[in-house]
């Protein structure tokens, strides 16, 4: 019998769903931002908050090969912190506010932290 694990897919791990959630969030928050944002920040913002459920996604998919495995994760990791400074950009251009700037970041530091321990053990994943 396999092991449960072969099971599961990458839309039932939490750091996926919080990374998505986090990507969607972003979308709507920019639709806010100014007309002239729209090719520079906004876009980067947009492409480096979708990369780290992307990048959580083809992780997966290359679970039975671990270093591959754990490039990934770690390219998901990269594009999360590039989305934290892009929301320090936008705190620091007044396009949001303290309060949502935190939000952001402590929620990236979280995923960041979902995401060190998956390439601490990618054994845990990867068959």
């Amino acid at each position: 019998m396999k092991d449960k694990k072969d099971y599961r897919g990458f839309r039932d791990l939490i750091v996926y769903q919080l990374s998505y959630k986090l990507s969607v969030e972003i979308f709507e928050l920019t639709n806010t931002f100014p007309k002239e944002e729209k090719y520079s920040l906004v876009d980067q913002i947009r492409r480096s908050s979708r990369s780290v459920p992307t990048n959580i996604s083809e992780a997966w998919s290359r679970r039975r090969y671990p270093k591959s495995f754990v490039s990934k994760l770690i390219d998901a990791d990269g594009e999360a912190s590039e989305t934290t400074v892009w929301m320090d950009f936008s705190k620091d251009h007044k396009y949001i506010n303290q309060e949502r700037h935190t939000y952001f970041t402590y929620k990236y530091i979280e995923v960041s932290k979902m995401l060190n321990s998956m390439i601490n053990t990618p054994e845990k994943f990867c068959y």
